[in-house]
């Protein structure tokens, strides 16, 4: 029985594996098909000057060559998409594709409630489609109940599904009552959670949680140093988890070759969490200079989530007062934040929260980033090297270069000119096969 267990994980680990995967849609043995693509500008992410005009060849899932005025090999498929401008693969590095809230919060507590798995995993392959096709080729999705998350990545790791190359967290790492646990259902009524929902108290149950999450094959972890805007008992800005629980958590993951992005409005719970040595920081929007001098002293990214903290700011009115009120805080606050960040130099990757907007608006973050002090080439970057630096996937996405996947997404026009066309993506190629490709609207 053991050896059969061990023969399982194995065949679970090589489906779960996609970047070494073939690509869509190849053969076993088949030659790669080779694709030129070109465009009146490519900006690779690997300055913030694009080729003008450039190309791009492609050979089965990886790109072979990126320049201008290449020869395309004999037989090769030739894409010519005019006045556009072919990107990277975008990357969203905080998102909840198992979910997605709508304007009656009341309504959506109670399809949450009664939602079975099954159902809420055939929406979120709605959601994922949505996103891809949005330009979101890579994802890092930060927390789902059920595993739908877990579920979804596997089914298009293995082609059932369509949608982003996803790491996944699972349960959210958190205090009892923090934002990470459920609503304060009666207990005798929902069973409380435990340290396999991701709720910890002390440091030893904060390391039965992070293991619980691997074992069941999350790539990141997610844990919730302060409390949250959307959930019902606790302040926004508080600590809700102490150094040494902080310490365990992320000492554990690191342990097992994990990532930890760490939620925190506040400040203080934020200082906390970059001691410990956290790899990012999400949303961020109490937070001070110093605190941001720090996360640029030792390298840790902000993941801003400025669409969201727009997005609940305008539909304040639609949540309970309790939430309304930390929703109107955050929103007041963020922005700010973000500003005094871009000045400070604080390493920043794309990300939005999307669940608590709508799924595919994920682009509409870059107009905010750009109205915050980035530059468009900067948001860019964000979006591409930035995001596949904190993934840890910068060996394989995240610029066009010679044998990284061939993840490319085109927009009209100059989105360095005016980023809102990176709103308008007419194509999008991941690992090599096209899954949109439509003439720009006029």
């Amino acid at each position: 029985m053991r050896k059969l267990g061990s023969i399982a994980m194995m065949l679970m680990s090589a489906a779960m594996t996609q970047l070494a995967a073939p690509a869509a849609g190849q053969s076993p043995g088949q030659a790669p098909a080779t694709t030129v693509i070109k465009a009146a500008r490519v900006f690779t992410s690997t300055s913030e000057r694009p080729l003008a005009p450039g190309m791009v060849i492609v050979e089965g899932d990886h790109i072979a060559q990126v320049g201008q005025n290449l020869a395309a090999p004999p037989g090769a498929q030739v894409i010519d998409l005019g006045d556009a401008t072919l990107l990277p693969g975008f990357i969203d590095a905080h998102v909840h594709l198992a979910m997605e809230m709508s304007d009656d919060w009341y309504r959506d507590f109670y399809q949450s409630a009664l939602r079975f798995p099954a159902e809420e995993a055939l929406y979120a392959a709605k959601y994922a489609r949505a996103t891809l096709d949005a330009g979101f080729t890579t994802v890092r999705d930060v927390g789902s109940d059920d595993y739908v998350s877990l579920g979804l990545r596997n089914a298009i790791n293995a082609g059932v599904a369509v949608g982003p190359r996803m790491l996944i967290a699972n349960h959210g790492i958190g205090s009892t009552g923090g934002h990470a646990d459920n609503p304060p259902y009666p207990p005798e009524r929902i069973k409380p959670a435990g340290t396999i929902e991701g709720i910890c108290n002390g440091p030893a149950q904060c390391r039965e949680a992070v293991r619980f999450q691997i074992k069941f094959g999350a790539d990141v972890i997610k844990c919730m140093p302060s409390g949250g805007v959307l959930s019902l008992s606790d302040p926004v800005d508080v600590p809700e988890l102490t150094r040494e629980e902080m310490d365990a958590i992320v000492s554990e993951a690191h342990a097992w070759h994990r990532k930890v992005a760490a939620h925190c409005h506040g400040d203080e719970a934020a200082k906390i969490a970059i001691a410990a040595g956290v790899d990012s920081i999400e949303h961020g929007s109490f937070l001070k200079d110093d605190t941001l001098r720090l996360m640029k002293e030792k390298g840790v990214y902000l993941v801003p989530t400025l669409f969201a903290g727009y997005w609940v700011g305008e539909k304040a009115d639609h949540f309970p007062p309790a939430i309304a009120a930390k929703a109107r805080a955050a929103a007041a606050q963020m922005q700010s934040m973000f500003q005094r960040a871009v000045k400070i130099g604080v390493k920043v990757a794309f990300g939005t929260d999307s669940a608590v907007e709508p799924h595919g608006l994920d682009a509409r973050e870059f107009a905010l980033m750009v109205k915050n002090g980035m530059t468009p080439a900067q948001a860019l970057i964000a979006a591409t090297a930035s995001g596949a630096d904190l993934l840890g996937l910068a060996d394989k996405i995240g610029t066009l270069e010679k044998g990284k996947l061939a993840d490319l997404v085109a927009v009209p026009g100059d989105p360095l000119q005016d980023i809102r066309q990176t709103e308008k993506v007419t194509f999008v190629m991941q690992g090599g096969k096209v899954y949109k490709n439509q003439p720009a609207a006029h």
